[in-house]
């Protein structure tokens, strides 16, 4: 689904893949994601219900589909790509309403560290989410 109001708080860096990774998520484009990412890529996501793990590109740009994906309205509030210690560092928040969410704005900020194979792909991507944070401070 289409967003119908798709907003990014600044041009997101143009490192490559970092960048690119986060223009796709800014963008909702879940398969310019996924091409940033390798074949194999493996996922271990720290998420309020526990570790998850999910291996190979496509799965893992559906995984970031689902989470984003199919929303009323979506912002990208923030985002920053670094390094530490050579491995990349992504840090995004965003703002959405879906209906599967339930009534309101939310919020959900996740940082992840990456590593890239020899063509500049991730290989391996840890992240840690917030989970879904209602605005207003209501749970």
């Amino acid at each position: 689904m289409t967003p119908r109001n798709h907003r990014a708080a600044s041009v997101v860096p143009e490192s490559v893949p970092a960048g690119s990774f986060l223009e796709g998520l800014a963008a909702q484009d879940f398969a310019r994601l996924g091409g940033t990412l390798t074949a194999g890529v493996r996922l271990r996501a720290l998420l309020p219900g526990g570790l998850w793990e999910w291996t190979g590109a496509e799965a893992i740009a559906g995984r970031f589909a689902r989470w984003f994906g199919d929303t009323e309205d979506f912002e990208l509030l923030e985002a920053t790509v670094g390094e530490v210690g050579g491995r990349l560092h992504l840090h995004w928040r965003l703002r959405l309403r879906a209906e599967r969410l339930g009534a309101g704005w939310f919020t959900v900020e996740q940082q992840a560290y990456a590593d890239t194979d020899e063509s500049g792909r991730i290989a391996r991507l840890d992240l840690l989410c917030t989970g879904y944070r209602p605005e207003g401070g209501h749970v």
